[in-house]
């Protein structure tokens, strides 16, 4: 304490004092207690003892704190009762395999999407493999704007040298398990020709896929003006991903990645404790907070989420575990056995082959409330009794139906598996007669 301040705060107890002792004589018994404890405070030997008598001040809410989500906002498959409101500022769960909505508020809501972008980089690069256009072991050279963003400390990257040559598989698991920038930018450079030409691709892929909500400015999901996308968005990439290139969850569930002696764990820290779990995706940026779209499988059902604008890294994590958890506990992936209500085939009039197969466009599978499987009934309604040659694929010959309770929840349509070719004149000629037998 400087000489100064010390004799201030000396005049100032003992001016305190003088007041007390001259108003003993004055003042009732409660204003002299009263003096008393002010008198103790103020011959503390700390002056900045006396902030305990304020009140604790109130931090200033953090841009990263998600504002409380009302229960009544949020919806749940058959409308059932939402179980516990997200730390995040928005979130969306389905069933991977149906399509059915667990889950769900604020999932339209449009937000940065930062390095979930990388998921639609992550798809086009599975195309071009799948109709040939790369081969996994394909060299990518590596060019400058690749390489500055491997020296940027400030994002996440595989680093990447410029004009070294990285196979495309190393660079798919540099951008899915490091999430990395700069494999972002040597796949569009690789695929587009320019990142401009490639984010082209990816709005259009964007369209096609039907994601009304989303925007790319780049390939790496770097923070620009005028890019957004949206819970929803992002579960429906995800599954399109998925049911497209199931080789995809070779990528995101791996735990580590080691590239040029460098070993990096994925950003998806729930597959460093829950087994269940085998992707997909995380993002951070300042402006939306925390990020993580998750995929996760058990007792054969797939789950799909998205937990957007999380406060921290922790929390993303944490919710998203919440819900996979809760969901499980609470759905199941219901398979009917077909043996038992659908006939294998269908009779074929004038056909070279006399009957076809059918079955459902697509894996009958239904999402039923846990315990709800010993009230369901399946029951297969024909619209045909035969089919006329010549028969294409994928004709539509009834329904199966799905009854709980017996009342109908869901409908999946049955269809010609294959084709049938008319049959020539003769051939017809005796289906004819044989018929007539």
């Amino acid at each position: 304490m400087t000489s100064w301040r010390a004799s201030r705060v000396g005049r100032s107890r003992s001016n305190l004092f003088q007041r007390l002792r001259t108003g003993v004589r004055k003042k009732p018994i409660s204003k002299i207690i009263a003096l008393a404890v002010v008198a103790i405070l103020a011959a503390s030997s700390t002056p900045s003892f006396a902030i305990v008598i304020h009140r604790h001040p109130v931090a200033p809410k953090s841009h990263e704190e998600a504002p409380a989500v009302p229960l009544s906002s949020i919806h749940v498959l058959g409308d059932r009762p939402a179980p516990f409101a997200l730390d995040a500022r928005a979130a969306m769960m389905i069933d991977a395999d149906t399509g059915a909505v667990l889950y769900a508020y604020n999932e339209h809501e449009k937000m940065q999407p930062a390095s979930l972008a990388k998921i639609m980089t992550f798809y086009l690069a599975l195309d071009a493999l799948k109709a040939g256009k790369l081969s996994p072991s394909t060299d990518v050279t590596i060019s400058e704007n690749a390489w500055r963003l491997s020296m940027n400390d400030t994002v996440s990257r595989m680093f990447l040298g410029v004009g070294q040559k990285v196979a495309v598989n190393d660079l798919l698991f540099g951008l899915m398990v490091s999430s990395g920038n700069d494999a972002a930018v040597a796949i569009a450079e690789q695929l587009g020709g320019s990142t401009e030409a490639f984010t082209k691709m990816m709005n259009d892929k964007a369209a096609e896929i039907g994601l009304k909500d989303t925007h790319f400015n780049n390939p790496d999901g770097l923070p620009e003006e005028g890019e957004f996308t949206t819970a929803a968005d992002m579960v429906a990439l995800a599954r399109s991903l998925v049911r497209h290139h199931p080789e995809a969850i070779k990528y995101t569930s791996a735990k580590e990645f080691t590239f040029d002696k460098i070993s990096q764990p994925n950003f998806n820290k729930l597959l460093l404790h829950d087994p269940r779990v085998n992707g997909i995706k995380t993002g951070h940026v300042d402006e939306a907070g925390y990020h993580l779209v998750a995929s996760a499988t058990s007792n054969g059902m797939n789950l799909l989420s998205a937990v957007l604008g999380a406060p921290s890294e922790a929390r993303r994590v944490t919710e998203s575990e919440k819900l996979i958890e809760w969901v499980f506990r609470t759905f199941v992936s219901y398979r009917p056995d077909l043996k038992k209500t659908l006939p294998t085939t269908i009779p074929v009039h004038d056909g070279v082959e006399e009957t076809v197969a059918i079955g459902p466009n697509g894996e009958a599978v239904f999402t039923l409330g846990r315990g709800e499987e010993t009230k369901v009934t399946v029951q297969f309604e024909p619209s045909v009794r035969y089919l006329e040659a010549p028969v294409q694929p994928g004709v539509s010959v009834g329904d199966l139906t799905v009854l709980l309770n017996g009342k109908p929840e869901e409908k999946i349509p049955i269809i010609a598996k294959r084709g049938v070719a008319r049959a020539g004149f003769f051939g017809r000629l005796r289906q004819k007669i044989g018929r007539m037998l």
